[in-house]
C-alpha cells in the first residue's frame, strides 16, 4: 500500500460552471441540486447505481470499473470482477501472441484492427493517421494494451516472449511522433509510450513528450478548436495517469508541474470546452500528484456534482444518454474525483488473493 495522503493548501472560491450556458430551466434545476447534493450523495448515487447494475455490463466494463475500485479501496470484493478482465485480456493475447509468426497474420489483424475503429469523424481523422503506419495500432493497442495489462496484475500471459520478441523489434518512434497521429489521438499515444517501457521493449516517452509540446505548444491554444482542446487536455491528463501507472501509485508533482500549471491557468476553458470525463480527469491529476486541497480540484468536483442527473443516478453523456456500458467510464471518474483515498492499493494480485487465487487462467503464470 502506497500513502498518498495530499499536502494542505487552501481551497480556492468556485470556478466557472458550464451550467451558465445552460438553458433557464436546466440552471434552475441544477442550482436546486448544488444546494440539496454533496460530493458524498453524488458518489454514492452513482456507485450504488453502477454496481446494481454490474452484471449486466460487458466483460471489459466489468473489469475497467473492478480494476479501478480495488485501487481505490484495497476492497477484494472487486477483485472478482476485476478477474473478468484478467479472463479477457488472456484469452485476446493468446489469439494474438501466439500466432504471430504465422505467414500474412500481422498484416490482416492489423488491417482489421484499423477497420474496426467505425465510420465517425474522429474515426476517420485516426485513419487517415495511420495510413503511414498500417501495423502501429495492431502493435500498440492489441499486443501492448493485452500485455501490460495482465504485467500490472504480477502475471505473464500465453506466448510471452514471442510477443516481447515481436515488440522489441519493431520501432514506434515515427508512429507515437507524427503530428497527424498526436492531433488524432494524444491520450492513446502516451498509454502505448509508457506501457512500452513497462514491458521493457523501447523506451519513448521522452520522444513522445517532446513530439506532444511541438504540436501542442502554448502559443497555439487560441487558435484550437474545441476537438483539439479537448485532446490536447486528455493527452496531458493521461501523462499522469499512466506515470501512476492507472492509480497504483502517486505522481511528483514537480516532475508534471508542466502539465498541472497548465490546468490551473486554463480552468475556465476546460470547464466551458471539455467534456465531464476530461473535466474529472484533470482534478483526479490533481489528487494523484498529492495536491487535493488545490482550488481546480475543488472546481471539477462542483462541475461534476452539477453535472450528476439524480434521477437517473449517473453522469449521462453530453447528448443526455444515461446508457451505463457508454458511460461507465465518465461515471467512475467521478467517483474517483469525488472521494479520494489517502491510500492507494496496487494489482490486484489475484495470485494472492484468497478469493481469486484458485481461479487463474491456465494460460497465465507469475512474473518472476
Amino acid at each position: 500500500m502506497i500513502n498518498t495522503r495530499p499536502s494542505n493548501y487552501l481551497i480556492a472560491v468556485l470556478g466557472l460552471s458550464a451550467a451558465l450556458l445552460l438553458p433557464n430551466a436546466s440552471l434552475a434545476k441544477q442550482n436546486e441540486q448544488q444546494s440539496t447534493l454533496d460530493a458524498n450523495q453524488v458518489r454514492q448515487g452513482i456507485q450504488t447505481h453502477l454496481e446494481q447494475n454490474l452484471y449486466q455490463l460487458p466483460p471489459r466494463v466489468q473489469g475497467h470499473y473492478g480494476i479501478r475500485l480495488y485501487r481505490m479501496t484495497g476492497d477484494e470484493k472487486y477483485a472478482n470482477a476485476a478477474l473478468v478482465d484478467l479472463y479477457a485480456v488472456t484469452e485476446s493475447q493468446s489469439f494474438y501472441a501466439c500466432q504471430l509468426d504465422k505467414p500474412g497474420f500481422i498484416d490482416t489483424e492489423a488491417r482489421e484492427a484499423i477497420a474496426i475503429l467505425g465510420k465517425g469523424p474522429r474515426a476517420k481523422a485516426r485513419k487517415k493517421a495511420l495510413q503511414p503506419f498500417p501495423e502501429f495500432l495492431f502493435y500498440t493497442d492489441v499486443l501492448l494494451r493485452f500485455s501490460s495489462r495482465i504485467d500490472e496484475f504480477g502475471l505473464q500471459g500465453p506466448c510471452h516472449d514471442k510477443l516481447i520478441k515481436a515488440l522489441k523489434s519493431t520501432d514506434l518512434k515515427t508512429g507515437l511522433t507524427d503530428k497527424a497521429m498526436i492531433e488524432a489521438w494524444a491520450a492513446q499515444l502516451i498509454n502505448y509510450a509508457y506501457w512500452a517501457k513497462q514491458l521493457e521493449v523501447g523506451d519513448y516517452i521522452a520522444d513522445y513528450k517532446q513530439a506532444f509540446n511541438d504540436v501542442y505548444p502554448a502559443s497555439r491554444d487560441s487558435k484550437l478548436n474545441k476537438k483539439q482542446f479537448r485532446n490536447k487536455v486528455y493527452g496531458m491528463t493521461h501523462f499522469i495517469f499512466a506515470a501512476s501507472e492507472y492509480y497504483q501509485q502517486p505522481v511528483d508533482a514537480k516532475e508534471f508541474a508542466w502539465i498541472l500549471d497548465y490546468f490551473a491557468a486554463n480552468i475556465e476553458r476546460i470547464l466551458a470546452d471539455a467534456t465531464d470525463d476530461i473535466i474529472a480527469e484533470v482534478g483526479i491529476s490533481f489528487h494523484l500528484a498529492g495536491l487535493s486541497q488545490h482550488p481546480v480540484v475543488t472546481q471539477t468536483q462542483r462541475h461534476i456534482i452539477n453535472a450528476y442527473d439524480e434521477t437517473l443516478h449517473t453522469i449521462p453523456s453530453p447528448k443526455g444518454n444515461p446508457d451505463l456500458a457508454l458511460g461507465e467510464h465518465r461515471n467512475v471518474l467521478a467517483m474517483m474525483l469525488l472521494n479520494w483515498p489517502t491510500t492507494l492499493h496496487q494489482g490486484p494480485y489475484f495470485h494472492k488473493l484468497k478469493r481469486t487465487q484458485k481461479y487463474l487462467p491456465k494460460q497465465v503464470s507469475i512474473k518472476p
